[in-house]
């Protein structure tokens, strides 16, 4: 069943847009925007029919970040790694689990980034000791997107066993032994809930492990990661949309009534305007790419993986940094929209894997090296 459009248009011109300027000033969960997106069936998207979804792809799910990215970053983030999240769910998480994602009434996330290994999520510190039929998982997220928000967290730690680098387990957030999350006050995003979450003596039952013990990293590279990447560069791609299109609308109707002109008369404004279009389709022109790569299988799929999330972070980065320059004082006031892009916009380069880590992969890619060291 393909995306419903005009459900997704109408949550987001009738809820996400509204709240979204009170969503940043406030640094408010958009909890009613989720609640929305649940009952229009934006938060099942990706859920499998055999399960009541819909059994969207992920061109489907990156038209739904793009367009949640245009009107609240926020909203748009806290979508993204839910359906992140849900990629594993889908794949080896439990039936009632995946029908209550199906049906709008769970929020999913990732817990992968800890405070020892930083963006490095590929090395958990957290451990997992089996105790009887159930299993204790003690350690520290740094940064869990919907912290607090969340019905469930996808949790990486250590294996029980010797073997592999890390496992992954379904954890309820309600689970005695995770710390409430502080409040978030960051400089973009300031709606998506991303606080660290602790977790000391959580007590999980082993059926909670999402694929096999030390499994955990094929899975996040096989499954989670090409969403993740993808989605990623679709948010990024959606928030340059916005500010080109507010950037022009400023430019058309601001005055400069002593030489009775338009900014966008200007030359120097118009060719600053023309950059920002042409980055925002080189962007587009990558993501659009990566879809097609993997929808058809292309031996070059992994490496525009790889690519698409830094491109598209970069690239964000520096569309609404002319964004700013060009609209000039006006840009720097709340109502006109384009602050708040210009914040939001710095969230993606910093996010594991961070742009750093991706050029990096990148590089190791085309020379034939392994991604990962040891």
């Amino acid at each position: 069943m393909p995306l419903d459009d005009g459900a997704l248009a109408s949550v987001v011109d009738e809820v996400v847009a509204p709240n979204a300027t009170s969503v940043d000033q406030q640094g408010t969960f958009p909890r009613q925007a989720v609640t929305e997106l649940g009952k229009a069936g934006i938060l099942g998207l990706l859920s499998s029919a055999e399960v009541g979804g819909p059994g969207g792809d992920l061109r489907s799910a990156s038209r739904v970040v793009e367009r949640l990215a245009g009107a609240c970053g926020s909203t748009a983030m806290v979508v993204m790694m839910h359906y992140a999240a849900t990629s594993v769910i889908e794949a080896h998480g439990p039936e009632g689990v995946r029908r209550e994602i199906a049906a709008g009434r769970h929020l999913t996330t990732l817990a992968f980034s800890e405070e020892g290994s930083r963006s490095h999520f590929w090395v958990p510190m957290g451990t997992a000791v089996a105790d009887g039929a159930d299993v204790r998982l003690d350690g520290r997220k740094s940064w869990v997107t919907s912290a607090g928000q969340a019905d469930s967290y996808v949790w990486s730690s250590r294996p029980l066993g010797p073997q592999g680098p890390m496992t992954l387990w379904l954890v309820p957030s309600a689970t005695d032994g995770l710390q409430p999350p502080g409040a978030f006050d960051g400089l973009g995003l300031r709606g998506n809930g991303s606080s660290p979450v602790a977790g000391e003596g959580v007590v999980v039952p082993a059926a909670a492990m999402l694929g096999a013990d030390g499994g955990g990293l094929d899975v996040a590279l096989g499954v989670v990661l090409p969403v993740f990447l993808v989605l990623s560069a679709s948010f990024s791609v959606g928030l340059m949309e916005a500010v080109v299109a507010e950037a022009a609308s400023h430019l058309g109707s601001a005055r400069l009534e002593h030489l009775g002109q338009r900014l966008i008369e200007v030359p120097a404004a118009r060719a600053d305007l023309g950059r920002m279009r042409v980055r925002t389709d080189m962007a587009r022109a990558l993501l659009d790419d990566t879809l097609a790569t993997l929808e058809g299988g292309r031996a070059d799929a992994a490496l525009r993986v790889l690519e698409v999330k830094a491109a598209a972070a970069e690239a964000s980065i520096e569309v609404t940094d002319l964004a700013m320059k060009v609209c000039g004082g006006a840009a720097f006031r709340k109502e006109l929209g384009i602050e708040r892009r210009f914040r939001d916009a710095r969230a993606a380069r910093v996010m594991a894997p961070t742009s750093d880590v991706l050029v990096d992969f990148v590089g190791r890619a085309i020379s034939g090296l392994p991604l990962l060291e040891g």
